[in-house]
Formats: C-alpha cells, sequence, structure tokens
C-alpha cells in the first residue's frame, strides 16, 4: 500500500469532519437571517435530493420508488430528517453553534442506550460508563445558571437533545429493518424525497415556506450550504464504511463536535464557560467509550 491509500481515508475522514462541524454554523447563519425552520428543513432537503439523485444517476443507479418502499422512506424521513431538522433549526436560534456541536454526540450514547434496551446489544459496563459520562455532560451545559451566555437557553439546549434522541432511533430503526434492495445513498435519496413531501404541506400551513430570491443572500447561500454538506458528506461517509470499514467512519464524530466549535468560535466569535469545556471533554470520553469496538455501525 503506498502513502497516498493510506492517507487518503483519513483526508476523507477529516473533510467529513470539517463539513459538518461547518453545518452547524450554517443552521445559525440561517436561522439569524430569516430562515424558518420548516422552510431551512425543506430547502435544505430539495438541495440534498438534487445532489443525490445525480450523484446516483451518474453511477448508473437510478432511483425508483416501490410501494414496499413508501413506509420505511416515511419513517427514516420523519426520524432523519423532518422532526430532529425542525427541532434542531428552532433550537439554533437561541443556542450557540458550538453548544450545537456538543449535543450531536449524544447520537451514538442515545443509540446504545436504545439498543441495550431493545436487547440489540450486550450490556458493558466500559459503554454504561460513556453514556454516564455523556449524561453528566448535558447536565453541566443545563443546570449551572453560568453555563450558557443566557440562562433561558437550557429548554432550547434539551430540544437540540431531542435531535439527537430522534437519529439515535433512527439508527435503530434501520438496523432492524433494513432496506436491503437498494443501497444506502439512495435510500438518502429517497428519505429526503419523503422529507420533501412531508415538509412542504407543513412549510405552508404553519406560514413557514419562504422563497429564494435572486440574487441569493446569506439564508440562501446557507440552505445552499447545508444541503450540500448533507449530501456531500453522507456520500463520503458511505464510502469510507465501504473502504475502511465502519469502525474507522465512526471516528467521525470527535471531529465533528470539535469542529464545529472550532467553527463557531472562528465565524462567530463564540466565548464558552467552563463548564461548557468541560462538558465538551466529558461528551468526548463518552462517545469513546460507547463507539464501536467491531463492526457495529456508528
Amino acid at each position: 500500500m503506498n502513502l497516498l491509500s493510506r492517507v487518503m481515508p483519513w483526508l476523507g475522514l477529516a473533510l467529513m469532519g470539517v463539513l459538518w462541524g461547518l453545518s452547524f454554523t450554517f443552521t445559525k447563519l440561517a436561522v439569524e437571517n430569516g430562515g424558518t425552520p420548516i422552510g431551512i428543513a425543506f430547502w435544505q432537503t430539495i438541495v440534498s435530493s438534487a445532489i443525490l439523485l445525480s450523484f446516483t444517476s451518474l453511477r448508473g443507479r437510478h432511483f425508483t420508488l416501490h410501494s414496499h418502499h413508501i413506509t420505511p422512506f416515511i419513517i427514516i424521513a420523519l426520524l432523519g430528517v423532518a422532526l430532529p431538522s425542525v427541532a434542531f433549526y428552532i433550537a439554533a436560534s437561541r443556542v450557540q453553534s458550538g453548544v450545537l456541536a456538543i449535543t450531536v454526540t449524544l447520537v451514538p450514547i442515545l443509540t446504545y442506550c436504545m439498543a441495550l434496551s431493545l436487547r440489540i446489544e450486550s450490556f458493558s459496563m466500559l459503554r454504561i460508563g460513556g453514556v454516564f459520562s455523556g449524561t453528566v455532560a448535558i447536565l453541566l451545559l443545563v443546570l449551572p445558571t453560568n453555563s450558557l451566555p443566557d440562562v433561558n437557553a437550557t429548554p432550547w439546549v434539551l430540544l437540540a437533545c431531542l435531535s439527537s434522541l430522534c437519529y439515535a432511533a433512527e439508527n435503530i430503526y434501520l438496523a432492524r429493518r433494513t432496506i436491503s434492495d437498494i443501497g444506502p445513498i439512495r435510500i438518502a435519496c429517497g428519505m429526503n424525497l419523503m422529507a420533501i413531501v412531508l415538509l412542504g404541506p407543513l412549510a405552508l400551513a404553519f406560514d413557514q415556506m419562504f422563497l429564494p430570491v435572486l440574487p441569493f443572500s446569506t439564508l440562501e447561500w446557507s440552505v445552499i450550504g447545508l444541503g450540500s454538506i448533507t449530501a456531500i458528506a453522507y456520500t463520503l461517509y458511505v464510502l469510507t464504511v465501504k473502504n475502511s470499514g465502519p469502525v474507522f467512519a465512526s471516528q467521525v464524530g470527535y471531529l465533528v463536535t470539535i469542529s464545529g466549535v472550532i467553527w463557531g468560535i472562528a465565524i462567530f466569535g463564540e466565548v464558552h464557560s467552563a463548564w461548557v469545556w468541560a462538558s465538551l471533554v466529558l461528551m468526548m470520553i463518552g462517545l469513546a467509550l460507547v463507539s464501536p469496538r467491531n463492526q457495529e455501525k456508528f
């Protein structure tokens, strides 16, 4: 194996971490520049769908929706896009992007909790230690009165945690009910297309639909950035799992959170309390303890 072959997986991992970490900044920019939570989620899925459909077409694997796909796609669209995205965008208007990045680290921790309760995973003191570490990390964010810049932000941090709960539930659903006749990228296509169908009427019903205006402003470019990151980083993740294995790919979780915190500091000049930094360290420890050891999915 030459040097380039050894380096490429790590470069891919770093790129995923930087891109997904940047998504928290785009989220903050979108909501601060007039975007509504449901409207942002709607247009983001349109951008993601367009990119993913183009990618699958170029690979000669055209997306075709069959009747037996509809129910699974509705479920994963709700758990993987509609519910967590809207909750996350609501929280983003009141919580620092770096704090949002920390809450996302709960996904593997909550996934293990759900898998353990459903007896998909076996009991492990090491991984229970990771759950405990993640729980303490969230408590450090929401309990101390001087942890967050706004003392009223606690409910919104918990709402962001609800997004992680949805993603964890999606992981469990996909693990227990795999759509076996199409690949993961086409599953992502179906998930995003179904999310468009679900979010469009909701955005209209709650008066949260907005239309892109030329020339594009910060809002439109932020939404395009979010949709592009979702499609590109997800595709890179699938390729990394295929070429380097799920355990290697799962390490992107560390980079996403650290990158999200750094982007928030660089772009918004965010300043975090000692409680937030302690929460970040504990969340990293929790992620390390619950991360898959063999061939589990992140």
